[in-house]
């Protein structure tokens, strides 16, 4: 009778399908298939995200696996992850986990590590855990403000529908748009005007300079100018000036006394009215006054 019949052959396939099918899924959920680590506990109140097969790092690098999830009915605040690390992974007194997740949804355990001079744990002690207060967990508190904020955001986006529906900003626009126009106008003109300015710019300098060295020659004779004898000039002018005029107020002189006594003044103008009448008649009887001949004979 032979051994190996067909029921034991697929009986064989079907086992090793199984055994297979075990250590395949334990594979995939990064479990160990032949565990040699060391096992730590992890109290947790709160294990949200965390699941048996989550990878544990530290530092950034892998360093074990959470195996398992045990719940107490009896103390529901006391939640233990079973923790494989690796063998050669030893974690010093004080030590932590923190629950951590990225964007993308992945949860992972995060050991803090504590003081080695403190001394190490046993293998299958217990450490304490904690969610991380990490950026999700901030995301996860704005929630509530998010949604307060809706409304506000809602009434704002109609008031910013009604106002982009408005055919005034439109023509707001239209308008800042010619304006655009004008400036470029504007800045094209300025520009020519600049460089106008640039090109005359060295002959101004030039003339600049010719008045400056004009002023200085200007500076220099009025420096060498002997201020103390023109002033003293000047001031004898004043005094000639001075006394000729209270000659001129004075009865004294010619001039005063024409100025001042009225009988002169009165005999001056009957002589000259005298004088008047004697050219009148000389002119009238020329006979009457010269008796001779400029060619030395008598008139006939």
């Amino acid at each position: 009778m032979k051994f190996f019949t067909k029921e034991v052959q697929i009986a064989l396939v079907a086992v090793t399908g199984l055994v297979i099918l075990f250590f395949g899924m334990n594979f995939l959920k990064g479990l160990s298939l032949f565990s040699t680590g060391n096992k730590y506990m992890a109290k947790f109140d709160d294990i949200t995200g965390l699941s048996a097969s989550s990878p544990v790092y530290c530092n950034g690098v892998k360093v074990g696996t959470v195996e398992s999830i045990e719940y107490d009915y009896t103390r529901p605040q006391d939640i233990v992850a079973v923790i494989g690390m690796n063998g050669d992974m030893q974690l010093p007194q004080g030590t932590t986990a923190e629950i951590a997740s990225d964007l993308l949804g992945n949860v992972r355990l995060v050991l803090k590590l504590g003081n080695m001079a403190d001394g190490q744990l046993a293998v299958g002690d217990t450490i304490s855990g904690q969610q991380q207060t990490g950026l999700m967990s901030k995301a996860a508190d704005m929630v509530p403000q998010i949604e307060q904020m809706l409304p506000k955001l809602d009434s704002i986006l109609a008031s910013v529908n009604a106002l982009l529906a408005d055919p005034t900003l439109s023509r707001s626009l239209h308008n800042v748009e010619d304006i655009t126009a004008g400036l470029t106008t504007t800045a094209a003109g300025l520009s020519q005007l600049t460089a106008s300015l640039n090109r005359q710019l060295p002959a101004l300098m030039s003339k600049a300079d010719g008045v400056m060295a004009n002023a200085d020659t200007l500076t220099h004779s009025l420096n060498q100018m002997d201020l103390a004898a023109t002033m003293a000039k000047v001031d004898r002018t004043l005094q000639n000036v001075e006394q000729m005029t209270a000659l001129l107020n004075s009865k004294e002189g010619t001039l005063g006394l024409l100025m001042r006594d009225p009988g002169l003044y009165n005999n001056l103008n009957a002589t000259m009215s005298h004088a008047d009448s004697l050219m009148i008649d000389l002119k009238a009887h020329p006979k009457r006054y010269v008796h001779f001949s400029v060619f030395g004979k008598k008139d006939k």
